[in-house]
C-alpha cells in the first residue's frame, strides 16, 4: 500500500483536471474541486514525504516488471520534498485562483489546465526513468505554454513565442543526450545509466552527453546566457499563473540538474567549471537586469534569475555543504517566488497597476497587509532569522573553502542588490504617497469580505511556511542534509530501485 502513495500525487491531479473537464462551464464547481483536490494533493503529498522520511526510499514499477526494464517511479527523500513544496504553492495558487481570476479566464478552461501542470510537476519529480522525465517535462511545456496564452493578448503570445521556442530548444539538447545515453548504454532507467556510465570508456562522449542535458536544464532553469525567455514572459499571464511559473517551473530544472549530475553524471573540473561560470553571470545578468525596472512582475522575473545562480553555484561545488545549501535555498525560493507574484496580483487589485512610479501610499491605507508581504520581503532578501538566511551561511562558507572567489563576490552583490531593489521597491509602492496625476482602480475594496479573504490567505499561508523554515532551521538542516547524503551516495536510490 505504501508503494501506491507514489502515484497518489500524480493522479489526484490527473482526476481533478478530467472532473474540471466534465464541468467546463461550472465555475464554481472547477472552482471547489480545485481547492478540494489541491488540499487533498497536499495531505497525500505529505503523507508520502512522512512515509519516506521515516522509512527511507519507495518504488513502484508499472505492471510489475522488474528493473531496469519497467516504468520506475521512486520517491527518494529529494523528491518527496519537491512534491511536497510543489502541493503547498499549488493548494495556495489555487484558494488564489478561485477568487483572483475572471470567470472568462476559467471558461477558457484555466483550471483543467493547471492542474495538468501540477501533475507534470510531480511526475517529474518522482520517475526514475531519464525518457520518462523527458515525457513529463513536455507535459509541463505544453500546459505552461497553454495557461500563458489563456486570455490571447498580444503581450502574452508575444512572451509564450519566446517561452515555447526556448523550451522546444531545450527539449531537442534533452532528448539528444537521452539519444546518446540510450546509445552508450542500452537503458534509461537512471539506476541502471549510474551503474553502467561507470563501464563507458569513451569519456570524452560522456562528458559532451552531460553538456547536452546543462544546456537541456539551463535553458529550462533560465541560466545565461539562456534566461533572456523568462523576464520577456513571466510578466505577462495573469498573477496566478505567473505565481506558478515563478515558484516552480525553474525550479524543476535545478532538480533534473541535481538529479542527473548524482545519478548519472558525477561532475567532473570541466562540469564544474562549466557551471560556475554559468552560476556568477547568471547572478550578475539577474542582478544587474533587475536594478532599473520599475515593473513589479519584470522586477520579480530578474530576481529569480539572479537567485538560480545561487543554486546552480552550490551545484557546481557540489560538496556536501553545498549541496545542502542549494536544496534549502531551493525549498526557501519555492515559497517566496510563489508567494511574490501572489503579492503583485494583490497590488493589482488595490489600485490596478503594478508599475511602481503610479504607486504608494500602500501601508498608509492598508498596514496590516502591509506588513504581511514586509515578511515576505524580508525573507526573499534574507535578513537574519528567516528563510533565505541560512542556506546562504552553507554556499558562502563551501564558497570560502574552495577558494571559489568569483562565486563569493558575486552572493554578495546578488544578495546586495536585491536588498537594495526591495527596499527601493518598498518605499515607491508602500512609502511613498500616491502621485497626484494618477487615478487609483481600487478593485479590492467593492469585494465581499470573503474574496478578500481568499486573496491574502494563500499569501498568508506562503508567509507562514517561510517564516516555519527560517524560524525552525534546525528541522530543514536535518532534511537538507539527508538529501545531500543520498545526492554523494546514491547506493540507497540504486538499492531502492533494484530491491536490494
Amino acid at each position: 500500500m505504501s508503494d501506491n502513495l507514489i502515484l497518489a500525487p500524480v493522479f489526484i491531479h490527473l482526476f481533478i483536471a478530467i472532473f474540471q473537464l466534465i464541468a467546463w462551464r461550472k465555475t464554481v464547481t472547477q472552482r471547489i474541486l480545485s481547492v478540494g483536490g489541491a488540499l487533498v494533493a497536499l495531505i497525500s503529498a505529505a503523507m508520502l514525504f512522512t512515509h519516506v522520511y521515516v522509512h527511507g526510499t519507495i518504488t513502484l514499477n508499472a505492471s510489475n516488471w522488474k528493473a531496469p526494464f519497467s516504468i520506475v517511479f521512486v520517491a527518494d527523500l529529494l523528491g518527496a520534498t519537491m512534491v511536497v513544496l510543489t502541493s503547498i504553492a499549488g493548494f495556495a495558487v489555487s484558494i488564489f485562483s478561485a477568487t483572483g481570476l475572471s470567470r472568462q479566464r476559467m471558461l477558457y478552461g484555466y483550471f483543467p489546465i493547471f492542474h495538468f501542470l501540477l501533475m507534470g510537476l510531480n511526475g517529474a519529480f518522482l520517475t526514475g526513468d531519464i525518457f520518462n522525465l523527458y515525457v513529463w517535462f513536455e507535459v509541463i511545456i505544453i500546459a505552461s505554454f497553454v495557461l500563458m496564452t489563456l486570455g490571447g493578448r498580444r503581450n502574452q503570445l508575444e512572451g509564450a513565442l519566446k517561452y515555447m521556442s526556448m523550451n522546444i530548444l531545450a527539449s531537442m539538447f534533452f532528448l539528444t543526450g537521452i539519444g546518446i545515453l540510450y546509445g552508450m548504454t542500452g537503458s534509461l532507467n537512471m539506476a541502471d545509466l549510474s551503474i553502467k556510465m561507470h563501464d563507458v570508456q569513451n569519456r570524452s562522449l560522456v562528458g559532451i552527453t552531460s553538456v547536452f542535458f546543462i544546456l537541456g536544464f539551463g535553458i529550462k532553469s533560465a541560466v545565461f546566457p539562456l534566461y533572456f525567455w523568462l523576464p520577456s514572459s513571466y510578466h505577462t499571464p495573469p498573477s496566478a499563473v505567473a505565481a506558478t511559473f515563478g515558484g516552480l517551473l525553474t525550479k524543476v530544472g535545478i532538480y533534473a540538474i541535481l538529479r542527473v549530475n548524482s545519478l548519472i553524471f558525477i561532475p567532473d573540473d570541466f562540469t564544474k567549471k562549466l557551471l560556475m561560470v554559468m552560476a556568477v553571470l547568471t547572478i550578475l545578468t539577474g542582478a544587474f537586469g533587475s536594478l532599473n525596472k520599475m515593473n513589479i512582475r519584470r522586477l520579480f522575473s530578474y530576481l529569480i534569475v539572479c537567485h538560480i545562480g545561487f543554486m546552480v553555484g552550490g551545484i557546481a561545488i557540489f560538496t556536501k555543504l553545498a549541496l545542502m545549501g542549494t536544496v534549502f535555498y531551493l525549498i526557501h525560493d519555492i515559497m517566496v517566488k510563489t508567494n511574490m507574484f501572489l503579492i503583485s496580483g494583490v497590488i493589482m487589485q488595490l489600485r490596478g497597476v503594478i508599475t511602481m512610479e503610479k504607486l504608494g501610499g500602500l501601508y498608509k491605507e492598508y498596514p496590516k497587509i502591509s506588513l504581511l508581504i514586509a515578511i515576505v520581503l524580508l525573507s526573499l532578501v534574507g535578513i537574519p532569522p528567516l528563510s533565505g538566511f541560512w542556506p546562504k551561511v552553507y554556499l558562502f562558507r563551501e564558497a570560502f573553502t574552495g577558494q571559489h572567489y568569483f562565486f563569493v563576490a558575486a552572493l554578495i552583490l546578488g544578495s546586495l542588490v536585491t536588498l537594495y531593489v526591495i527596499a527601493k521597491m518598498w518605499a515607491e509602492v508602500f512609502w511613498k504617497d500616491i502621485p497626484a496625476d494618477v487615478t487609483v482602480d481600487n478593485k479590492f475594496e467593492p469585494l465581499p469580505f470573503l474574496r478578500k479573504l481568499l486573496l491574502l490567505i494563500p499569501i498568508g499561508i506562503l508567509a507562514i511556511a517561510s517564516v516555519y523554515i527560517g524560524l525552525n532551521a534546525e528541522a530543514i538542516v536535518q532534511i537538507v542534509d539527508r538529501i545531500a547524503e543520498e545526492l554523494i551516495d546514491t547506493s540507497s536510490y540504486i538499492n531502492a530501485v533494484f530491491k536490494k
